[in-house]
């Protein structure tokens, strides 16, 4: 699993008119399965008089499929909830849920139609979506000579290190997160900074 990915900053919403009906795709943040059924119940108590309610979501890092889900609440089977989840499957995001409701307009789209239909309301969403970085992160206690301090206190944001705890008595404790990917080079810095004399644990 990769230590870092994109997910969904924040609630989004887009809306198009096709062949009549009307399409509104709402994507959120799904960090887990309860949050992601918790979403698509929360659009559907919304829209409770909308045709359909149809829905996808990957409560994992992008394209895992360990924690999906989907339905095409009364769509043609596989014209709906499946090529919604390829969409968000291949869109790189993780921890990301869908819903796109319909509010039908009187002409049928064909099951061709549907999967187009759904496949690009998902894609119109995704290409406006904000998104920040979900990041693994790591703890690690340090104990540094008193020397070392201000230096160590500098070299922090080199490695998007954060202090979560100091201490202070023999030599100065430190408690700091940081991003898996960054501990080991974080850790050698320290080392190299304080000559071997740091102390270095995981937590």
């Amino acid at each position: 699993m990769a230590d870092r990915y994109p997910i969904p900053a924040s609630f989004h919403r887009v809306e198009e008119t096709i062949k009549r009906s009307r399409f509104i795709t709402s994507l959120g943040h799904a960090p887990d399965l309860e949050s992601a059924r918790a979403f698509v119940a929360a659009v559907k108590e919304e829209f409770p008089d909308a045709t359909h309610n149809c829905w996808a979501f990957n409560a994992g890092p992008p394209g895992d499929t360990a924690f999906v889900g989907l339905s095409d609440d009364g769509e043609p089977s596989g014209t709906a909830g499946k090529p919604m989840l390829t969409g968000l499957l291949h869109s790189g995001v993780g921890e990301i849920a869908a819903v796109v409701t319909r509010y039908f307009g009187g002409t049928k789209l064909g099951t061709g139609g549907l999967v187009r239909a759904y496949t690009s309301m998902v894609n119109l969403g995704l290409e406006t979506l904000p998104t920040r970085d979900m990041v693994i992160t790591v703890r690690r206690a340090l104990f540094i000579p008193y020397p070392a301090v201000t230096l160590f206190k500098r070299m922090l944001p080199e490695f998007e290190a954060e202090v979560a705890e100091e201490t202070f008595a023999e030599d100065a404790g430190f408690l700091v997160e940081l991003p898996e990917e960054r501990a080991s080079a974080f850790a050698d810095a320290v080392t190299q900074l304080t000559d071997g004399r740091a102390v270095i644990r995981e937590k």
